[in-house]
């Protein structure tokens, strides 16, 4: 794995969805650094990634409610456990668990092991609440997906927080998990 600056300049095999996102932060003038590997389905498989990438690699959750009206999409520090309990009363809803993936897809053009917060850009009504755990915010950079779980992104912090998630044009909500 190498570590490399911007957009691949051969995007043959590459998913459209993939090369919307180099436009979208490209087209905001984002400095960005991306590694291509074997598909990262586990947190464990992105240890390596991690280490290459030098960022915190988050782990991204797509959350909704019983009822499935309410959906969330939680960035939390790759190594941390979450527990439903731990923020439930902090957003203001209970009994959270997973979505499921037909929400995931219709939503965020996102399939599972490839959830990334850059997957927002294609939520264009807003059906997905962004919550990011304050650790997350500690750290120069944050490392994501390009919504495809083959490669693997470098993005500085202040430029998610300043840049990206304002386009996105959705407000975070900040969490503190245990």
């Amino acid at each position: 794995m190498e570590r490399v600056k911007g957009r691949p300049q051969n995007i043959e095999g590459r998913l459209d969805k993939e090369i919307r996102v180099y436009d979208f932060l490209d087209s905001l003038g984002i400095e960005y650094e991306r590694i291509d590997h074997e598909p990262a389905m586990t947190i464990e498989a992105c240890e390596e990634i991690d280490r290459v990438l030098e960022a915190v690699i988050c782990k991204n959750l797509f959350l909704c409610n019983r009822q499935e009206t309410d959906f969330y999409l939680l960035m939390i520090p790759g190594d941390k456990k979450f527990k439903t309990k731990d923020i439930s009363a902090q957003i203001g809803s209970s009994r959270l668990s997973f979505g499921k993936p037909e929400y995931m897809e219709q939503f965020l053009d996102i399939t599972p092991g490839s959830v990334s917060v850059l997957g927002l850009m294609n939520d264009k009504e807003n059906r997905v609440q962004l919550l990011i755990d304050e650790e997350v915010l500690e750290k120069e950079y944050i490392g994501c997906h390009p919504c495809i779980n083959t490669s693997s992104l470098r993005i500085r912090t202040e430029d998610m927080m300043k840049k990206i998630i304002p386009e996105l044009k959705h407000s975070p909500k900040l969490v503190r998990l245990p």
